[in-house]
This record gives structure tokens, sequence and C-alpha cells, in this order.
């Protein structure tokens, strides 16, 4: 055998043994990859039951298959948010970010995050990058997050919250989180017949709670309707008689 077929042999055994190294190795990436999943989709079943020790180790084990997997991370992210440790949370988001930081879901979450830290504007600035994903499917989302987040401020721009709200609803228009901060802005700007109309939407859709009973108690007292007032008090007494809105109803009554 010339050297030239030699060099052709060993150089065609050469690429047969990378080819299957190589394809070796891209079955175990997939395997790898779809362990993460598992894992992670095994972690929100614990999640759901409140097994948070064994979660959070069903999503480390997830990280160490597939360490760009992000749904690993987030759900990590909102495990921390639940667990109050909040430092350990915003950790979370942002080595998601660095896998994606534009994926409209991740920063919305994010901006949620934030927003319930207290870091509103930054919350904000978060839900405005989602809505200039050209690609975002649900904008109202991240409209409604805007004026539930900007309610919260000490200091609120009460035009444009109303103005995001509106851009969600009209999306949207049974968005419960948008209609219930309507209700919200209406009591907060003294208008209080809006602040009626979208607590009675958000009842029609939602069963009435003791906060949200109080919210629709403190604009028919405002409006002056004593037969409402009286009618939604009551059922406020009746279904949730322990509560502090039960007894800031009866301060405001002098019961």
């Amino acid at each position: 055998m010339n050297h030239l077929k030699l060099w052709l042999l060993m150089f065609l055994m050469a690429a047969m043994a990378g080819c299957v190294s190589t394809q070796a190795q891209k079955a175990e990436e997939k395997r790898d990859k779809q362990a993460a999943k598992v894992n992670v989709q095994l972690a929100s079943g614990y999640l759901r039951r409140g097994d948070y020790e064994i979660a959070q180790t069903k999503l480390k084990k997830a990280i160490e298959f597939d360490d760009e997997y992000l749904p690993a991370y987030t759900t990590l992210a909102i495990l921390m948010t639940m667990l109050n440790k909040p430092v350990e949370a915003e950790n979370y988001y942002l080595e998601a970010l660095d896998l994606d930081s534009t994926n409209p879901d991740l920063l919305n979450n994010y901006g949620t995050f934030l927003c319930s830290t207290g870091e509103y504007e930054e919350g904000v600035v978060q839900f405005n990058k989602s809505l200039r994903n050209q690609f975002y499917k649900t904008p109202e989302v991240a409209h409604a997050n805007i004026g539930n987040c900007l309610l919260q401020n000490n200091k609120p721009n009460y035009k444009a919250i109303e103005r995001h709200l509106r851009k969600a609803l009209s999306k949207q228009p049974n968005m419960t989180t948008a209609l219930f901060a309507m209700a919200e802005l209406g009591l907060k700007t003294k208008k209080y017949l809006m602040a009626r109309a979208y607590m009675q939407r958000y009842h029609a859709l939602v069963k009435p709670d003791s906060i949200s009973l109080w919210m629709q108690i403190q604009a028919e007292h405002a409006l002056g309707d004593k037969k409402y007032f009286l009618k939604i008090s009551r059922k406020l007494l009746d279904q949730f008689p322990n509560s502090p809105e039960a007894k800031e109803l009866m301060e405001l009554s002098n019961l």
C-alpha cells in the first residue's frame, strides 16, 4: 500500500471516529436537555403541593443537566420569592436574563418581582422592555402590570396608570387584575362611580373576598347609597366577620 492510500485510509478512519464521537455527544446533550425539562416539570408539581425543599432540589438538578435551561432559573426565582428570599430570587432572575435578555415573559416576571420589593421605577423599566418586543403576544399583561405597579408608588402618576390599565382592558375586557386596579384607582382619585362600576365587573368574574367587598363598601359609602352600602356591609360581616376589613367597617359605621 503506497503512502497516499495509507494516508487516505487513516484520514477516513479518523473522520469516522470523529463522526461517531460527535453523534454520541449530541445524543448525550439531548438526554441532558430532556432530563432538565423533566426535573423542572417535577419541581413544578412539588411547588403546587407545597414541597418546597424537594422542588428546589429538582430545580438545581435540572441546572446540573443543562445550565442554559431558562425555566429552571425562572422557577427557582419564583420559589425563592415564595420563601421570602429576595436576594436569591433576584440572582436567579439575573442569571435567567443573562441567558435571554429579551424574553417578554421573563421581563414581566422580573418586573413584578421588583415592584413587590418596592423597586417600582425599575419594575416599570422591565415591563416597558417587554412591550418593545414586537413578537410579544400578550402586551396587555405588561400594561396591567405597569398600572398595578405604579398604583403602589408613593407618588403615583394617575394619568399614566389609567392609560395603561385601559390599554390592558381594551385588549382583554375581563382581565381581573386590571379591573381591580381600576376600582382601586377610582377610590384613590375619588371617582367613586368608576370604583363602583369596575368593582361590580370584577365581582361578576371573581368570588368576592374581604378586600374587594371593603373596596365596594367605600365606594357606596362615598356615593351615599345606603341600600347598597348596607347590602355589601352585611355580606362582609356575614362572610368575613374576623377580617381587618370588617373591623374597619365597624369603625366607619361606629358599630
